[in-house]
């Protein structure tokens, strides 16, 4: 199709941040997105131009479409961070010519061009050409979750203690996390809300999994942290339950954020800690990590990703592959259902 031409696609409604926090969880389609039509785009000489095969569903694409993610919206321009699909035009610089054909994996970054769309624009830079062995599904989840969970298991093998603590342990990046340390012989310890994720878990290679929501949690707690010394703590929730978590935690201890999943305030129950037992709190953000890393890490990061998906040691759970004209009605009811994803697929 050519540049200029109408395509379908989910464009955004509103502009900027939202003025209030609405939580995490995807209520409706239309107060943040609706189907509607937009010329397909013409890439610049570093981008691609990509027909979508699917399209990811992230937990951040929920909070950017309703406006708590930290990038602004743009009004009319199509949702959705992540996908896989066919290069059919490039721009006039090397890298983007020489995938000109292929199929990739891509991340939109701050192009403008959502992937919740039949076409879609990424910087060359942030596409991988996939291997004959990655499934469509992988290959449209493969940089948010892969790229993260090797990089964020990166740091907790520098660290060089065997456990570490993961909070929404049931999705899909603590998955692939989980079990890459098994492998190695790490230690995940998973925190989870409700006791039917427990067994999953536990395949996937978590070494203890707790259930914040029961009654003796706090004490199980301590006690867990007692025995296996986690000192790194990489959380996608904040709040109550991470700072508990955090607080029960020993000296030199790493909180690491990446997601703000749980909407209220986030307190320190005791700042001394953070003088006196030189406990830290950071972020991660993946597009930070593939900026400051060498391009050699970058790439290493990608093959061991496709490996691992193309030899089947990981696997996306796929709770549903929904066609463009459905998702409006569709995507929330689906993003609602535990233990998997949700794609679109044009």
């Amino acid at each position: 199709m050519a540049a200029g031409s109408p395509m379908r696609a989910l464009l955004l409604r509103n502009d900027g941040y939202a003025s209030e926090p609405s939580g995490s969880v995807l209520e409706a389609m239309e107060p943040y997105v609706e189907a509607g039509e937009i010329a397909v785009p013409a890439p610049k000489p570093s981008q691609v131009l990509i027909k979508v095969r699917r399209a990811s569903i992230n937990p951040s694409d929920v909070m950017f479409v309703k406006g708590m993610y930290g990038q602004p919206r743009m009004q009319g321009q199509p949702a959705g961070f992540e996908g896989v699909g066919e290069v059919v035009e490039a721009g006039s610089e090397p890298q983007a010519r020489e995938l000109k054909g292929k199929r990739v994996a891509f991340a939109v970054g701050l192009t403008g061009w959502g992937s919740w769309a039949e076409y879609a624009v990424a910087e060359a830079a942030a596409c991988i050409p996939l291997i004959d062995g990655v499934r469509d599904e992988d290959g449209a989840a493969m940089i948010v979750n892969p790229i993260t969970a090797l990089a964020m298991f990166g740091i907790v093998r520098e660290e060089g203690e065997k456990a570490f603590v993961l909070t929404a342990a049931a999705s899909q990046l603590c998955k692939l996390m989980m079990g890459v340390a098994k492998e190695e012989g790490y230690r995940p310890i998973a925190i989870v809300r409700r006791d039917d994720q427990a067994d999953i878990l536990k395949q996937a290679g978590a070494a203890v999994v707790l259930n914040a929501e029961a009654p003796d949690f706090q004490r199980t707690l301590k006690e867990t942290m007692k025995a296996e010394q986690p000192r790194i703590f990489l959380d996608a929730v904040t709040g109550k339950l991470a700072s508990a978590i955090f607080h029960a935690m020993g000296k030199r201890s790493r909180w690491i954020v990446y997601g703000r999943l749980a909407q209220e305030p986030t307190q320190i129950p005791e700042p001394g800690q953070l003088i006196f037992q030189h406990k830290k709190i950071e972020g991660f953000w993946l597009t930070d990590w593939m900026r400051s890393v060498g391009r050699e890490k970058r790439a290493e990061a990608v093959a061991e990703a496709q490996k691992r998906f193309a030899d089947g040691r990981w696997s996306t759970d796929v709770t549903a592959v929904i066609p463009l004209d459905e998702a409006m009605a569709r995507v929330p009811a689906e993003l609602a259902k535990p233990n998997g994803k949700v794609f679109i697929s044009p």
